[in-house]
């Protein structure tokens, strides 16, 4: 039961059992009991005797008690309880006499639990016979609650305290800082850094710039109505207004860049504006005009990714001027001094064929990038007397190759330049890719004489439009035991890497039986072989998993003894006739590479190798740099321009920049 607002109990004396009661106990049956609570407003008075003495007068410990009382909703309630059965927190008081006893207000607190107890064990019964009336539950507050109480708020006021000082300390700090900052600032406008920083820009540092666009499209919209209603005046004076916020706007890209008169003019824009809003507003046809703008919009938006995309993919084709001006200095050189004709008396130097060494395989026509590879590798390799650098490049390139490591020669390291064209054994009777590339078919499907019948299936093709996929140094990495028949091991390097650390340990790596050592490339659903296998085709589905991880070429050690045991030329010769219609695969080396090293492949440490340098800006940069190999595959190769900056340097640290062939071709850093 709730508690009273007011706490009052009176004492009636009902009966008495057992005996008369005499005339000087009188003063005890009008007795007023009370008792302290949280909502008293009764101040407390002490009486001159309790119910612990009560208990010892057998007249008086069998009187009822009838305690009135009001409950929650205001009812008065009756309760009965026998005075025996009171705790000795109880105390009454003679209306009839004075305090006298004020230190018995100590005992107004003990025993509160079993007062609660008792008050709850009986029930109350009037005159009526009702019984549903019950003694009411009134919570006490024991000293040790009190106590604990008076503590806990000590606490929090304690606590307030700290944190009020501590704010203040807080604020103290943040002024002082303030005022340092102040002091240092320096407010001079000397305009932008660069279009990607905005660290000191203003949220808002374009509000105007934006303003001015947005008034230029809707002057489009009620112009073109102002044309469809005859309102010719209104039309010009938009087109006029609309014209004028262009050459206000010009070329900026912020507020910052905009002309002193830009608000002026967008202030008149907005005039112009209202102006066509009171006479031409029509909701439906202006809803109408914006939908027809924003499919033009969208059409523009796709052509303009087409044109990027191929842009992108020219950009990556193209041999740039200052490499291809290197390829003719080198060329010029080696002819005018006449090393060609000392090539035919040079014996073949017995480290070539050496098993016990560290052999790597280069197949490149670039000589700039394959110098880079030489370089970090033999700089990072703790043994460079150990490592030899096999180099394969074209008939175009050999004379520029051979004259560069002529000159440029690392340290110990052994370098060996051959001429693909030598190779007399490949040729297209043995190598079916080779037969493949000099079809004309394959040559119509690669410059795609017949226009497409879609965008999508031009977007798709221009990635197939790259000279890499005809070229045989490409493909001539199936051919490795034929290229090395004397060798037991080697690892092959793509030109657009960079080497981190020494790669001796490699050749350390039990490979387990397998043929390929290769990084897998697979995360989650990307990488795996559905994304490049035609797994519509039986041939595919029935041979390979489609869920099967891939791996990337770059960087792979090739067990060219499991090689020739286990005939890989001859599973890549089978798979490459039956792909003659493309249908199993597009062009490319890796598809082919998938299925002929397929459960041959063991997969390596991810730090060995690191892919995405060249098209992912977002790459792990502690990745990057625990590497032992970077890989740039993709576009933005480290020596053109689209490089990412970022990226760039661990690729230009190795490129000897004050050699005399790069000044004369003006190649920099």
């Amino acid at each position: 039961m709730m508690m009273m607002s007011r706490c009052f109990l009176w004492l009636v004396l009902l009966n008495h059992v057992g005996g008369a009661i005499l005339e000087s106990q009188a003063p005890h049956r009008e007795l007023q009991a009370y008792r302290d609570c949280p909502g008293c407003t009764t101040t407390t008075t002490t009486s001159a005797s309790s119910v612990s003495a009560l208990h010892y007068d057998p007249d008086l410990k069998d009187v009822n008690i009838v305690a009135t009382y009001s409950d929650h909703h205001g009812n008065i309630r009756l309760g009965s309880v026998k005075m025996g059965h009171l705790s000795s927190s109880w105390l009454f008081d003679n209306p009839l006499r004075p305090n006298t006893n004020p230190s018995s207000q100590d005992s107004f607190q003990n025993d509160s639990t079993r007062m609660e107890e008792n008050a709850a064990t009986y029930s109350t019964t009037n005159q009526s016979g009702e019984t549903d009336n019950h003694f009411p539950h009134m919570e006490f507050t024991s000293p040790a609650k009190l106590k604990r109480q008076s503590l806990r708020q000590e606490r929090r006021a304690q606590r307030t305290l700290d944190l009020i000082q501590h704010d203040k300390e807080s604020d103290h700090q943040m002024q002082e800082a303030a005022i340092h900052k102040s002091i240092t600032f320096e407010n001079s406008v000397v305009g932008k850094y660069s279009i990607w920083r905005r660290d000191y820009e203003s949220p808002n540092a374009d509000a105007i710039l934006k303003l001015m666009r947005d008034q230029i499209i809707m002057a489009k919209a009620y112009s073109h109505i102002a044309k469809s209603k005859n309102a010719t005046n209104l039309y010009l004076f938009l087109m006029q207004q609309s014209r004028e916020n262009q050459r206000v706007l010009g070329k900026a890209t912020s507020d910052a860049d905009l002309p002193s008169r830009a608000l002026e003019q967008a202030k008149a824009m907005g005039h112009a504006l209202s102006l066509a809003k009171d006479e031409l507003y029509d909701c439906h046809e202006l809803a109408k005009k914006f939908r027809a703008m924003l499919q033009s919009t969208e059409r523009n938006v796709d052509g303009l990714k087409k044109k990027g995309t191929f842009l992108i993919q020219l950009a990556a084709k193209t041999f740039p001027k200052p490499l291809h001006c290197l390829s003719l200095q080198l060329a010029a050189d080696y002819f005018l001094l006449g090393f060609n004709e000392e090539e035919d008396g040079v014996k073949k130097d017995a480290k070539f064929e050496d098993p016990s060494l560290y052999h790597y395989a280069i197949f490149s026509d670039n000589v700039l990038a394959t110098s880079v590879v030489v370089n970090s590798t033999v700089l990072n390799a703790k043994e460079p007397e150990k490592h030899v650098f096999h180099i394969v490049t074209d008939k175009l390139n050999f004379a520029a190759m051979k004259m560069w490591f002529r000159v440029n020669a690392p340290t110990d390291a052994t370098i060996q330049v051959e001429n693909i064209n030598d190779f007399k054994w490949l040729n297209s009777s043995y190598c079916s890719v080779l037969r493949q590339l000099e079809s004309a078919r394959l040559k119509e499907y690669y410059f795609k004489a017949n226009h497409p019948s879609s965008i999508s299936a031009g977007a798709d093709n221009l990635k197939y439009r790259n000279p890499k996929y005809l070229s045989m140094l490409n493909h001539l990495r199936f051919y490795l035991p034929e290229v090395y028949p004397k060798l037991d091991k080697i690892l092959f390097l793509d030109d657009d890497i960079v080497v981190q650390k020494d790669l001796a340990p490699l050749w350390e790596v039990d490979m387990q039986g397998k043929v390929n050592g290769a990084v897998e490339t697979c995360k989650e659903s990307f990488h795996r072989f559905d994304k490049y296998l035609n797994f519509s085709n039986p041939k595919i589905s029935e041979n390979f998993d489609a869920g099967a991880c891939g791996w990337a070429f770059g960087m792979n050690m090739f067990d060219l003894r499991e090689w020739r045991k286990r005939n890989i030329t001859g599973i890549y010769h089978y798979w490459q006739d039956m792909n003659e219609d493309r249908t199993l695969w597009k062009l490319g080396s890796l598809p082919p590479g998938l299925i002929t090293f397929y459960n041959l492949t063991y997969a390596m440490e991810r730090s060995w190798h690191v892919l995405g340098l060249g098209y992912d800006p977002a790459l792990n940069q502690t990745a990057i740099e625990n590497a032992a190999v970077v890989h740039y595959n993709g576009n933005y190769k480290p020596w053109l321009g689209l490089a990412f900056a970022k990226y760039k340097p661990y690729w230009s640290k190795y490129v000897e920049y004050d050699n005399p062939y790069l000044r004369l071709c003006n190649i920099n850093e």
